[in-house]
């Protein structure tokens, strides 16, 4: 059976331009929407009433829902995102959960039955069950950027990985006593990436056959102010690490506003890698594991675009890739 791929792939254009060139829908030159007709009229392609229906769009718009704008990660996820479904024609909204707290078991019927949106894009959320079989059950398009739901696609880094190939790093360079700053995060907020990223540390360590000492991990919600103060708290420990890896950037420039206030030298007296290749990383200096938090939105924009589009596809895991940038803040253990 001829699908909208096949017109696509004849075409040469995007599975979106092809749906919006056959529904009569604007931002598509008339050179192609005469290629896109000519073409489905060849392959004998007609699109689905219920496909039709969806793309033609009763609101041109995609719902957000996040747990706070006070993150790099998720602004940049936003503007991933909102940078295709523009391009697309369609308008987002935000669904804010810190300003939604009384009404969180309703999160997706109240959010959705305004009738403001066609599809659905979630990220970074601790889902409570109810809510993962309500995001699986919803009659519209869906995805999520962070930890997989059953039954909905999905996409983010391997946190596990990532925060592996942090540690790595610094035991590579010689380093045995590595302290970690993650752990708890704000309302809303995936745990799973904190946990993850804590047990990936915890376990490599292992694999070396060192014992992480108590002291050498600390909360730092994923902000900058309480990661410094527990960066301040472990290196006043019985055995301060000599390399921290903190869970995300913006808990990592913690770490070293710590260090500076108690003259230690980075990475001469301590070595510090993040997650995230923040904006401002380059700026500290800061070594980092990089992921792509704008990629990783335009990609779940384009998930839900494709299902609008009437393309029928599995539901799809997608984790995207993350790399080691060498700065400045990581170097060998001080021999003596």
């Amino acid at each position: 059976m001829t699908s909208i791929h096949d017109v696509a792939r004849r075409t040469g254009v995007s599975i979106a331009t092809v749906s919006r060139a056959l529904r009569g829908l604007p931002n598509v030159s008339p050179r192609t929407r005469e290629l896109v007709q000519a073409a489905a009229a060849e392959l004998g392609y007609v699109p689905s009433p219920s496909a039709s229906g969806l793309s033609g769009g009763r609101h041109r718009a995609v719902a957000l829902v996040i747990p706070s704008t006070g993150r790099w990660f998720y602004n940049r996820v936003v503007e991933g995102a909102d940078s295709v479904l523009r391009g697309e024609g369609f308008d987002t909204f935000l669904v804010i959960l810190a300003a939604t707290m009384r009404n969180r078991q309703d999160l997706f019927r109240n959010a959705l039955l305004r009738k403001r949106s066609d599809a659905v894009i979630a990220l970074g959320i601790d889902f409570t069950v109810a809510e993962k079989e309500e995001l699986r059950d919803l009659e519209m398009p869906a995805a999520v950027v962070g930890s997989a739901v059953p039954g909905v696609h999905s996409v983010g880094v391997d946190d596990a990985a990532a925060a592996t190939a942090a540690v790595e790093h610094l035991l590579g360079l010689g380093h045995r006593r590595i302290g970690h700053i993650g752990g708890e995060t704000a309302y809303g907020m995936d745990r799973s990436v904190g946990e993850d990223r804590s047990t990936a540390w915890r376990e490599a360590l292992e694999r070396h056959g060192i014992a992480p000492h108590p002291s050498w991990h600390g909360l730092g919600q994923f902000l900058m102010p309480p990661a410094k103060a527990a960066t301040t708290r472990m290196l006043h420990g019985e055995e301060p690490p000599t390399a921290i890896f903190a869970g995300s950037d913006e808990m990592a420039f913690g770490v070293l506003v710590a260090a500076a206030e108690l003259g230690l030298r980075v990475p001469e007296d301590l070595s510090v890698i993040g997650i995230d290749d923040h904006d401002w990383s380059e700026s500290y200096g800061l070594t980092t594991i990089r992921q792509d938090p704008y990629e990783q939105g335009r990609t779940a924009a384009r998930t839900v675009l494709d299902a609008l589009a009437g393309v029928e596809s599995p539901i799809l895991t997608r984790r995207s890739g993350f790399e080691l940038v060498l700065r400045r803040s990581t170097g060998p253990l001080p021999r003596g």
